[in-house]
């Protein structure tokens, strides 16, 4: 019997191409070159599954005419890059890798926050030009982390596991917006405060930091209004989805000092990054390292493997997102 053929949309760890050689007719990106529309397209007539990446667009216009395809293994949590309602109408499974980046994510957020409250980056930039003359007093003065408020939209894993460190690590106070209601008892493990809503917690906050879905209900959730809401001489801190952020918004709001900094992770066209933002030094600008850790990407492609081997032996994926 032959095995279903797929395609691994980018390089993965190698103990993860190894799981899938082994285990299917898998074909990789050796080139590690994102794919295009049409590339993808003849893709999903191709492959019995396609393993697509943050880096893929996925539009309905993917999913017309005849597909071959029948299940999607996206490596990553997020999955606002596919359309899962075209693929929903194909007939053809979603799974995603939730739990395994929850903790590399938290610290790439601290990391942000850290670097961008006491002004890391812009130290670390004067110092390699030689322009940096020594210490003294009134030099690089950033803002104090400890004992601050931290609020938070969107207390899913990610969510919860930055409120631990920011409670327990560096004694701040936690409040956050969510959706649903979270259980009093949950929230009190991380020492944390449910608002009613998301203004409230930005009126509240020196800091805020995203862990919220992408997608269209969220796309633009932080916006002129919003920043405008925010405390002044706050910080934004964005590993969530970059459409989260209306960018030009948040450049007016820098350009305007009505926040005082961002610490970003993610963009709205990656790896697209406005030249504005690239030039200002109280903003700490990353590429999208949240998951890159040996351990954790390597244990993404793993849940992906076992949700694509699941779905072919007939069993129920375990990360079934539609």
């Amino acid at each position: 019997m032959s095995r279903p053929r797929i395609l691994v949309t980018r390089r993965w760890p190698a103990a993860a191409e190894a799981a899938l050689a082994e285990r299917f007719d898998a074909t990789f990106n050796e080139k590690d070159i994102p794919l295009g529309l049409d590339q993808m397209r003849e893709a999903m007539t191709a492959y019995d599954a396609v393993l697509p990446t943050v880096s893929d667009k996925l539009p309905a216009s993917v999913f017309e005419g005849d597909t071959r395809t029948k299940i999607l293994g996206n490596f990553g949590v997020g999955y606002n890059h596919i359309d899962i309602f075209a693929a929903k109408a194909k007939g053809i499974l979603v799974t995603n890798t939730p739990g395994v980046l929850t903790d590399c994510t938290a610290d790439i957020a601290m990391l942000l926050l850290l670097a961008v409250a006491r002004r890391g980056g812009e130290g670390e930039r004067q110092l390699r030009a030689g322009a940096w003359e020594g210490w003294c007093p009134t030099h690089m003065i950033g803002t104090k982390v400890a004992g601050k408020t931290v609020g938070i939209i969107g207390f899913g894993r990610i969510g919860r596991a930055f409120a631990q460190r920011c409670h327990f690590g560096f004694g701040m106070e936690v409040v956050f917006y969510n959706r649903s209601t979270i259980d009093a008892a949950e929230a009190a493990r991380y020492r944390a405060r449910q608002l009613a809503t998301i203004e409230e917690v930005l009126a509240a906050s020196d800091f805020v930091s995203l862990h919220c879905p992408g997608g269209s209900q969220n796309r633009h959730l932080m916006n002129a209004a919003r920043f405008a809401a925010m405390k002044p001489g706050a910080f934004l801190i964005n590993t969530a989805r970059g459409d989260v952020v209306d960018e030009a918004a948040l450049i007016n709001a820098l350009e305007t000092g009505s926040i005082r900094g961002a610490g970003l992770d993610v963009y709205e066209a990656e790896p697209q990054v406005p030249d504005k933002l690239k030039s200002m030094d109280n903003v700490v600008l990353l590429p999208h390292l949240g998951s890159a850790t040996q351990e954790t990407r390597t244990a993404m492609g793993m849940k992906v493997v076992e949700n694509i081997t699941n779905f072919f032996d007939g069993r129920e994926p375990p990360d079934r997102v539609v």
